[in-house]
């Protein structure tokens, strides 16, 4: 029998904020701002059950192209929400690190998200990544110009010591949230052998029981690594 664990690195695409707020009549902002506290319950309760990593698709490289004034609210919504997550994150041992390129965002946010790294860095208990102007294949063009900047020979490890993800193990299950089946340009590299779980329950609904439900089928399934 397989011996049956629960995943080291949990992934999640955080899909459904705008269509949660529309369907209840509300503007698109007012689920960002419910997501934002389904990242809090989520990510303590998965310091609670010892997971090591959780990696959340906050903003990607292609959500620049959404409204001026939505992205605007984004960025204020992400400082906040940094600034006052940061005793969450030192009360339950949670290590901060973001993903990404960063150099895109105001001198103020930058900051922001570096001091709550620093603050951060001895948590012990779960790690939670958040992707900020991510995309894959960004960050896979990054991870070849700094091979070739290096001078690396091109090998695994070598690439993946150049990745954003560098020293993060891969990703064991994702989950994406709202009914959509694809994997939007999320941790192309680092899903290779993940286990995919994709639920119709937008975001801001998602709960630890849903997140309970979901590990309880990652330890029925057998992953063999392309084995037999």
């Amino acid at each position: 029998m397989t011996e049956k664990i629960n995943p080291e690195h949990i992934a999640i695409i955080m899909d459904g904020n705008g269509r949660w707020a529309k369907e209840r009549g509300l503007k698109r902002t007012a689920g960002h701002e419910e997501g934002a506290k389904t990242v809090r319950e989520i990510t303590k309760y998965c310091a609670k059950l010892g997971i090591k990593y959780l990696t959340l698709y906050a903003f990607s490289t292609e959500n620049w192209s959404r409204p001026k004034l939505e992205v605007e609210y984004l960025m204020k919504l992400l400082d906040k929400y940094l600034k006052s997550e940061l005793s969450t994150y030192l009360e339950n041992g949670i290590k901060f690190k973001s993903i990404g390129d960063i150099s895109k965002f105001s001198k103020s946010l930058q900051k922001t998200i570096l001091d709550v790294e620093e603050k951060t860095k001895n948590g012990k208990n779960l790690t939670q990544v958040l992707a900020l102007n991510y995309g894959s294949q960004d960050e896979i063009l990054r991870a070849i110009k700094k091979l070739n900047e290096k001078k690396l020979e091109v090998t695994k490890e070598n690439f993946e010591s150049c990745l954003d993800t560098a020293g993060i193990p891969n990703v064991d299950m994702l989950i994406r949230t709202s009914g959509e089946v694809r994997l939007s340009n999320y941790l192309l590299w680092q899903n290779a052998y993940a286990e995919l779980f994709f639920t119709n329950t937008y975001w801001p609904e998602f709960s630890t029981n849903d997140l309970d439900d979901l590990i309880s089928d990652f330890n029925q399934r057998e992953r063999r690594f392309g084995g037999i």
